[in-house]
């Protein structure tokens, strides 16, 4: 049996005969925003009830790349990843004497034995029993633990797809450290994981101070992406965007100088940044860093020794990003006319190949040859094998916007011809298939 008919070809499945693309010419009238109708039209997600999704296979590609570069920028300061589960006892958070106060946002349940459960906002409380089960002394400090899992909030109103659902994927991670000074320090740490994970996913993002409450202090960042349809206005230093984050040499006090206020909050009389540096662009809210102290270390006894033998409530922190959150604001932030246009470190596939005349043998066999070859190499690609009219195709590689599109014809197979077209810019050219192969595997 050929490769391309084998069930258990990996690639078998990477060609849009067999793959579940359920594509629509139209978003529903209720899709309100562009991330939401272009996620509907290109069978990335279902609405299963009232912001609840199912993420169908491109869209799950797309969510898996995105939490994949938030983990390793986790991973990559010093973050150690856990699994907390989605369904809590209540008795945790009544210690915390959060359970009553919360609001109609968590959802009570009740087990077969009526003890009260809920379904997890958040893990705070949860993460907080962990360490104080298992962490006894200073010298176990500085740790911080994070998970990526599914949280449910009941919002009174979900709208906009993903962006503002009942269900969602979250990252959250927590710090725990003797003091305030090593507290701020796992902070740091985390404003600048937070600022290389955007930067990897092509985003341009803007820390913005954001209010701390009762706790007080200025140790408190919410992460606004641009994006020309986000939900308000940003006004920041041009010095965001000449930031190398690659650098391990951040200075975070500096970063955190810079001029960043939402609209509500900027004085354009009290701005110091210069005219000709000040940038204002719409800002979509994609993550939030927190210091609270001891505010669940105190109630739930999350103590260590300290350096004396006495005993401390440790210093927390919590460090939140939207992932699934983040797929919608991605597509806010990079689409046009025609549909998304993926940055190519998060978009489901690198490549995506076009053949004109499937029934066609010389056709057939160099678009084959390209897909087999991009395959072995590793690269991501999927294969438009349908016998479709080529005007649905083109709309189908634009609508679901991956960043490198390989058109072969009769024409261009008969001399060994291959045309390759940047999503992003439109730009287009006719390549030898050996170099267009080349290309695409080095880039």
């Amino acid at each position: 049996m050929p490769d391309a008919l084998c069930p258990s070809n990996p690639g078998f499945l990477m060609r849009l005969s067999r793959y579940f693309l359920p594509v629509m010419k139209e978003a529903p009238a209720e899709a309100e925003i562009v991330s939401h109708k272009l996620m509907l039209r290109a069978g990335m997600i279902q609405q299963q009830s009232a912001g609840i999704y199912s993420w169908l296979p491109l869209g799950y590609a797309v969510l898996r790349k995105v939490e994949q570069i938030v983990r390793e920028e986790m991973n990559a300061a010093g973050a150690i990843e856990i699994l907390m589960p989605t369904i809590q006892s209540a008795d945790l958070w009544r210690e915390s004497g959060r359970y009553d106060a919360y609001g109609k946002e968590m959802l009570r349940i009740q087990d077969r034995h009526e003890r009260d459960m809920l379904f997890g906002p958040t893990n705070e409380e949860m993460v907080t029993d962990i360490f104080r089960r298992h962490v006894r002394s200073y010298r176990q400090l500085p740790l911080n633990l994070y998970h990526i899992q599914w949280k449910f909030r009941d919002e009174i109103r979900p709208r906009f797809g993903v962006m503002r659902g009942r269900e969602f994927l979250m990252k959250d991670a927590y710090s725990f450290d003797i003091d305030f000074e090593g507290a701020k320090r796992s902070y740091e740490a985390m404003f600048v994981a937070y600022l290389r994970a955007f930067r990897r996913m092509g985003l341009t993002a803007i820390p913005m101070q954001a209010e701390t409450g009762p706790i007080g202090g200025d140790l408190s960042h919410e992460f606004q992406i641009l994006a020309p349809t986000g939900e308000s206005a940003v006004y920041y230093d041009a010095a965001f965007e000449e930031v190398d984050f690659a650098s391990p040499d951040l200075d975070v006090e500096e970063l955190k100088r810079f001029y960043a206020a939402a609209d509500e909050k900027h004085d354009a009389a009290a701005c110091t940044v210069p005219p000709e540096r000040l940038r204002t662009g719409r800002g979509v809210e994609v993550g939030h860093i927190f210091y609270f102290g001891t505010k669940y270390s105190v109630p739930l006894k999350g103590v260590v020794t300290g350096p004396d033998g006495a005993e401390v409530p440790v210093h927390m922190g919590s460090y939140g990003i939207g992932v699934s959150r983040l797929v919608g604001a991605l597509i806010e932030a990079f689409h046009d006319d025609q549909g998304i246009v993926w940055p190519e470190s998060v978009a489901p596939f690198k490549v995506g190949i076009v053949n004109l005349r499937p029934e066609d043998e010389a056709t057939n066999g160099v678009a084959e040859t390209i897909y087999e070859a991009l395959q072995k190499a590793g690269v991501d690609v999927l294969l438009d094998d349908r016998n479709e009219r080529p005007g649905v195709k083109f709309a189908s590689m634009d609508l679901i916007g991956l960043p490198w599109q390989v058109t072969v014809g009769p024409r261009g197979a008969a001399a060994g011809l291959a045309e390759l077209k940047s999503r992003r810019g439109g730009d287009k050219v006719e390549i030898g298939v050996d170099a267009l192969i080349q290309r695409l595997t080095q880039s």
